[in-house]
């Protein structure tokens, strides 16, 4: 009990010791507001502008788990193509790794012109931040099948989907699931990247744009509210991930008996 609720206790602590420092700087300095708000001018724009920042968190969230939706399924399928096939796996892997080095960036405003719709053009460049950790982590996990179990397996006359689906991806499990708690910050990212290149404005933006105007209006706070909420975002979808990933292996694997997971 003492460890856990340290767990929880220092890290308040420690942000609480921080956002009184920046504070009293801000007051004791006179800093104006446009170049650095204080803590509690920024959870009074975040109040008080909450009903167009929601409406534009709830934009980017909706790109954030499509995209994540979407990276966790083919990842996953692609996965198990190349444990089952030695070729496919050299075939293809190089160039799901040229994809994941090649930066969204760069990429971002060919895919936005080549693609009609913009929400679709925003989901594509979230995929492609998030879908290498899911292949990669899958794949590894579905070739970390114990070597005797396998061979076990075969002299009782398993066929390939038997090992597939009682062995290799029970052991794969784990893998799979930390690359999705990985991959849900990523897909995050690429949906406020992705934004940022579009620059698409009105009621349906999300909150990339709401920095970008902010910016240019000169409304530092609203603009550190937006941050505020963008990593409060992040915060709560890697800790539903954490969540998701004990509750699916805390009865039968390692990591989340001993609380590593959680």
């Amino acid at each position: 009990m003492n460890e856990r609720l340290l767990k929880w206790l220092a890290p308040m602590v420690v942000g609480l010791l921080f956002l009184g420092g920046w504070e009293w700087m801000v007051r004791a300095r006179g800093i104006p507001h446009f170049i650095l708000p204080g803590p509690l001018l920024i959870a009074e724009t975040l109040v008080r502008d909450w009903h167009t920042l929601s409406i534009s968190l709830w934009i980017t969230l909706q790109i954030t788990f499509a995209a994540l939706a979407v990276a966790a399924v083919l990842g996953l399928l692609l996965a198990i193509m190349f444990a089952q096939s030695r070729v496919i796996e050299m075939s293809l892997f190089p160039y799901a790794v040229i994809l994941q080095v090649t930066p969204i960036v760069a990429i971002a405003p060919l895919i936005i012109i080549w693609v009609d719709d913009v929400r679709v053009a925003l989901l594509i460049c979230a995929w492609i931040v998030a879908f290498f950790p899911i292949l990669s982590n899958t794949t590894v996990g579905l070739n970390s099948a114990d070597r005797n179990l396998v061979d076990l397996f075969r002299l009782y006359g398993a066929s390939r989907w038997q090992v597939l689906m009682r062995l290799r991806l029970p052991t794969a499990m784990p893998f799979f699931l930390s690359g999705l708690r990985i991959s849900g910050g990523l897909a995050l990212i690429g949906a406020i990247v992705a934004e940022f290149v579009a620059g698409t404005g009105g009621r349906a933006s999300g909150l990339a744009y709401r920095i970008l105007e902010a910016g240019y209006q000169l409304q530092i706070p609203r603009m550190f509210a937006a941050l505020v909420l963008v990593s409060a975002t992040g915060i709560a979808i890697f800790a539903a991930m954490s969540w998701l990933s004990h509750m699916l292996l805390r009865r039968w694997h390692e990591s989340a008996q001993s609380g590593d997971a959680s």
